[in-house]
């Protein structure tokens, strides 16, 4: 563990990652976190530092993403409030970002020496935690848009690119049980999704193609296409029990992560059974699985597991008392820049992100 990022008053439910892309530059990138004390928070990757929160929900935030091609200006919620918002990270904030981005070096070095020999360090490769004395950043409470619809609480949200479909559209799924799929432009729902049996737990759509897939407490998740007007869906049933996440990969398959304890690959080409199966000793969380196929698995136990789509297991990444997650691992992403210090970001209950820096030995 290389970073560790601590500024919430209770436990997490989701993160977020985006380059130092856009017109929101930094160095390092940004790292988005959404928490049950109805705060989401933009953090710099690299320093630690809080650069946003926003506190326009009424409920528990429970999903974030950084919107395509907004430059990782603009963020997208789902809160327990049964909306989901668009907002945007204040202009002036921006340029504060910006002119500070030329004097980052000099002030890392001031925050080293600073805080030489009171950062602990121990197993894992431990640096220490981050956003002392840094404040919380700007406040934003007011959202370019408030999505609504929806009766129960919104779990999980994600939104298309330009390149897999208009650009603007939002999906967002429910304890009701349906995934609307919205104008982010104008807030107008263009369908809602039904079918599942039981609460919604997750969405995720496909990173150039017109695919979505909902995950649902009734033991599936779907996949729908909206490459015709049909929105045909295709059931996947291989789960015993509640299907937390489904998260596509780049070589058109979906990997699945359930309370059964198992994460399953599935080929999109052949849905009647999985091409791989992972057993494992704890209920699985929100899921990632980065360019090269690697699957970072966070756990109920507290633990973090790395798995490639054929199943075979890469490794644990270390836990101890100065390293690690203490509660529940809530979610993972990865970094979409391989060579980011960190690369893999973890949530969890005990109010922290995680971040990792993993490496594999090359060919």
């Amino acid at each position: 563990m290389v970073r560790e990022y601590a500024d919430h008053k209770d436990g997490l439910w989701d993160i977020a990652v985006t380059s130092g892309s856009g017109s929101v530059r930094t160095r390092s990138g940004l790292v988005g976190s959404a928490c049950a004390d109805m705060r989401a928070v933009i953090w710099d990757v690299e320093i630690g530092r809080i650069l946003a929160q926003y506190t326009g929900h009424s409920g528990s935030v429970n999903s974030i993403r950084f919107m395509p091609g907004g430059g990782g200006e603009v963020l997208l919620t789902g809160s327990g409030d049964r909306t989901a918002h668009l907002w945007k990270l204040p202009a002036e904030h921006q340029r504060q970002i910006s002119s500070e981005e030329e004097l980052e070096q000099s002030d890392e070095d001031t925050l080293q020496s600073q805080t030489q020999g009171l950062l602990p360090s121990g197993p894992g490769g431990t640096s220490g935690s981050f956003g002392m004395g840094s404040g919380p950043g700007a406040t934003v409470s007011n959202p370019l848009l408030v999505l609504r619809g929806h009766s129960g609480v919104v779990v999980a949200v994600d939104a298309f690119s330009q390149t897999s479909f208009d650009e603007g559209k939002i999906l967002t799924a429910s304890w009701d049980r349906t995934a609307n799929l919205y104008d982010g432009n104008t807030g107008d729902i263009i369908t809602s999704l039904l079918g599942h049996d039981g609460e919604l737990t997750y969405v995720r759509v496909h990173p150039n193609q017109r695919l979505a897939v909902t995950a649902s407490k009734d033991t599936t998740f779907r996949l729908w296409d909206f490459r015709e007007s049909i929105h045909s869906v295709s059931v996947f049933q291989g789960h015993t029990d509640a299907v937390n996440s489904a998260v596509f990969t780049q070589e058109d398959k979906v990997v699945s992560g359930s309370e059964d304890r198992t994460v399953k690959v599935w080929d999109l080409r052949n849905m009647r059974s999985p091409v791989a199966a992972i057993q494992l000793d704890s209920a699985v969380n929100r899921l990632a699985v980065n360019g090269s196929g690697v699957i970072a698995i966070p756990h109920d136990n507290r633990h973090i597991r790395l798995y490639d789509t054929q199943g075979n297991r890469l490794a644990r990444l270390p836990r101890n008392d100065r390293t690690g997650h203490r509660r529940m691992v809530t979610a993972a992403v990865w970094a979409e820049d391989p060579e980011m210090t960190p690369n893999l970001f973890t949530s969890a209950f005990d109010r922290r992100i995680c971040g990792w820096k993993v490496t594999f030995p090359k060919d």
